[in-house]
């Protein structure tokens, strides 16, 4: 880029806004879906963390930050659980803004499940901060807050991704998913 050139900020369009908003709400239609939910926070959704990684994968990490900030604010007023509020930041605006890390991969080969992995690890490193720092107390008895929060958090947010990424691999769901970027970015 010359000196003469200038970077004009991306336009986002409405169409645009429009999958972002229906990724947003399918996430919080599919959060409330739980498959196992734990005494203590956390749950096994239905494909709710694919969801919300969608936006990045389809736009870019820009878009996909903002979209996962704005899930997890919506998140924060439907089911809130926030004993302080620096916890309130890691556990909806961290954790759920990575899932924008999935823009990293929207043109790779393999793209989606890439960057799903990569988001979903962005969640798990997040919520491990949290019940580390946070939610130490309810370790289990002999486990120290932080093997407690590792293990606790992989329960679930592994589980979930797992299942997803079997899902996702499936020839008809690949290709639906190519259908749909092929709809969101064109």
């Amino acid at each position: 880029m010359s000196k003469k050139e200038t970077r004009k900020p991306k336009k986002v369009t409405p169409k645009q806004l429009v999958f972002c908003a229906v990724a947003v709400g399918l996430a919080t239609v599919l959060s409330n879906i739980k498959l196992f939910r734990f005494p203590t926070g956390g749950s096994i959704t239905l494909f709710s963390m694919l969801m919300i990684s969608l936006p990045g994968y389809w736009f870019g990490l820009g878009a996909g930050i903002v979209t996962g900030i704005a899930y997890g604010l919506l998140q924060l007023m439907i089911d809130p659980y926030v004993l302080f509020p620096l916890q309130l930041i890691v556990d909806y605006v961290f954790a759920f803004g990575v899932f924008g890390l999935s823009g990293f991969f929207k043109n790779a080969k393999s793209g989606l499940v890439k960057g799903y992995v990569v988001a979903v690890c962005g969640r798990f490193i997040f919520a491990t901060i949290s019940g580390w720092i946070f939610f130490g107390e309810y370790a289990w008895e002999g486990w120290n807050a932080l093997a407690y929060s590792l293990v606790y958090n992989a329960i679930y947010i592994f589980t979930e991704a797992i299942i997803t990424i079997l899902i996702l691999v499936l020839p008809p769901v690949k290709e639906a998913m190519t259908r749909v970027k092929k709809l969101a970015v064109e």
